[in-house]
């Protein structure tokens, strides 16, 4: 199959697409073309081809391997798009009532009613290959923008005029401290080593603009990639944390923390589900959204606009 212009000057093909798109994942023609069961002669011809179709140079040769140059990194944004559209296509002729296929959903770490809700779409709609990542919103968000996510729930609100974004919950975040004399106040709590997750993240953000309202420079800043993992630190009386009240009700019920709370504008927090403005409405998503209506219905919560 062939893309090119209106007036047929430029015509490449999309397995040269595909070529090109691993060669610039695996960062190596060799590896390139054992992903691909191709010989290598034949993976240094098509891109060769390419580069001649497009009359530019797509990679930088090194002693290790290759290098996307800014055209390829240009190339390589159009090539992603080409393959999403190309899955929208699919899918949109999909039967919505029994939808198939891949879902990518990323989402950040401390939305606590995600698991009973993947639960039931999956259930519902076995043959959807459902999959998530996790990260935080600054990331997940790129991630969307670049296609490489169809959706994330983020901590929102999120401004971009490329995405869509639909209210999910609104929690409360709440300091956490272990429940112990060191950690009796909030000034006590303000001069402990903060435990959150990697820059990006929108309760890090949260709990720096709080202790800088108040004065406070962080005496250090510990990154850690699992919300389990910040827990168990914070229980351990190794620093705080800024979570959702909903995450640690029963880790407070049973005196692992203490929980303060904080001024609403630092407190309130919105989970929302953005997907890209000019993504077609697949089967799979369709349903997706659906489900999590209907779920957030039955809690109570915000519904989403599908």
């Amino acid at each position: 199959m062939d893309v090119c212009d209106w007036e047929g000057r430029l015509q490449v093909d999309i397995n040269d697409l595909k070529i090109f798109q691993t060669v610039a994942q695996e960062g190596s023609v060799s590896k390139a073309a054992r992903e691909l069961s191709y010989v290598q002669s034949n993976v240094t011809g098509r891109i060769q081809q390419l580069e001649q179709e497009l009359g530019t140079t797509l990679f930088h040769r090194h002693r290790k391997g290759v290098a996307l140059s800014a055209d390829g990194r240009k190339l390589l944004e159009y090539t992603q798009k080409i393959f999403m559209l190309m899955d929208e296509m699919k899918h949109a002729f999909q039967d919505e009532e029994d939808p198939s296929g891949p879902l990518l959903i990323g989402t950040v770490e401390t939305v606590s009613s995600l698991p009973i809700l993947l639960a039931d779409y999956c259930k519902q709609y076995p043959r959807v290959d459902l999959s998530l990542v996790t990260g935080v919103t600054e990331k997940l968000m790129s991630e969307v923008l670049q296609y490489q996510l169809d959706g994330a729930f983020v901590t929102g609100p999120i401004h971009h005029p490329e995405l869509v974004q639909d209210q999910l919950v609104e929690d409360e975040l709440v300091l956490i401290a272990k429940a112990d004399e060191s950690f009796a106040t909030l000034e006590q709590c303000a001069t402990k080593p903060l435990l959150v997750f990697r820059s990006g993240c929108g309760y890090r953000a949260r709990l720096i603009q709080w202790l800088g309202q108040q004065g406070v420079v962080p005496v250090k800043i510990m990154e850690f990639g699992t919300l389990e993992t910040i827990l168990a630190m914070v229980s351990s009386g190794l620093g705080i944390s800024l979570v959702p009240k909903s995450t640690v009700s029963l880790l407070e019920a049973g005196g692992g923390v203490r929980c303060f709370t904080l001024p609403d504008e630092y407190s309130r927090i919105k989970t929302v589900f953005i997907r890209r403005h000019d993504s077609l409405s697949s089967g799979t998503m369709h349903r997706f959204l659906e489900s999590v209506q209907s779920f957030e219905s039955r809690n109570g919560s915000v519904q989403l606009q599908v």
